[in-house]
């Protein structure tokens, strides 16, 4: 029967878990893997979505990905933010309650997740030109600037790697990291699902105040994320104004047109100091 890894094996900072593996030829050894688990966001008591995600980092995780669906405008619309149950309950840490602000208004039908219902993975999406359309009533384009030097660009993904300490264990989960547009490090975070990553990094700026970003040198402007740039990763860099999303393997094609709509630079295939730009190029200082 196989070992089912309960919360006081599980670090639940690093989101990783030791396992016992048979490695051919060597033979029996311990390896250490990416924790992923389910996470319940509910909304006054009422259940709102489930996502797969790593632990840890779950009141950001949860405020991003409201923030950045639409369901919230800011952190002034939250009340409280609080795991569910007791400690100790089998499955304690997978819920999250979050309690709106007094007199907010929370927007349920204007999000893509209402459309969809509920959220069974971190994978699934959304598609078509609609939803393009949908994003932009939502938050318009994005304002022009800043700039970047093609050298931060060509530096993303070493930046990426040097802070992905569970991935330099295991090898299983994505990344996100925001820049500033002179190069500073503003927010990263790692999670089995990318999308997870990206709403925890915005969650974590939403937290520290400084979202949507302002056009300021200093200020959130470059999100650098890993694996494949979907339609859901420039839906989330929109609502939070961030201008350029930089992507160190592919894009969809639908990531692409939503990037020109919205007006994002979408960066893709960042690899020996080469790389390619799918739209918006303005902001590329060649």
């Amino acid at each position: 029967m196989a070992k089912r890894y309960t919360a006081d094996t599980v670090n639940a900072l690093k989101g990783t878990a030791p396992v016992p593996v048979l490695k051919f030829p060597a033979g029996e050894a311990t390896d250490v893997v990416a924790v992923e688990e389910p996470l319940e966001i509910r909304v006054a008591g009422e259940p709102l979505l489930v996502t797969m995600r790593t632990p840890g980092d779950d009141f950001s995780l949860a405020l991003g990905l409201l923030f950045s669906e639409g369901f919230i405008r800011g952190v002034a619309d939250i009340g409280t933010v609080s795991h569910c149950g007791r400690m100790g309950d089998e499955g304690y840490g997978n819920a999250v309650e979050v309690t709106p602000a007094g007199g907010a208004q929370w927007h349920f039908e204007r999000t893509p997740l209402a459309k969809r219902g509920t959220l069974a993975t971190a994978a699934c999406g959304v598609c078509g030109r609609a939803s393009i359309d949908d994003l932009l009533k939502l938050c318009g384009e994005v304002a022009p600037g800043p700039t970047v030097k093609p050298s931060l660009i060509s530096s993303a993904p070493k930046l990426l790697r040097s802070a992905q300490s569970n991935f330099a264990q295991t090898g299983g989960v994505h990344a996100a990291m925001v820049l500033s547009a002179d190069g500073r490090q503003l927010a990263f975070a790692e999670d089995v699902g990318r999308h997870n990553a990206v709403d925890k990094t915005i969650g974590a700026l939403l937290r520290a105040g400084v979202l949507p970003a302002p056009n300021a040198p200093d200020a959130p402007a470059m999100l650098v994320v890993s694996g494949r740039t979907s339609f859901e990763i420039i839906q989330k860099a929109a609502v939070a104004k961030l201008r350029i999303v930089v992507g160190i393997s592919a894009a969809t094609s639908l990531a692409i047109e939503t990037a020109q709509r919205v007006g994002i630079t979408l960066v893709t295939f960042v690899r020996d100091e080469r790389f390619n730009v799918c739209s918006r190029r303005e902001r590329v200082a060649l």
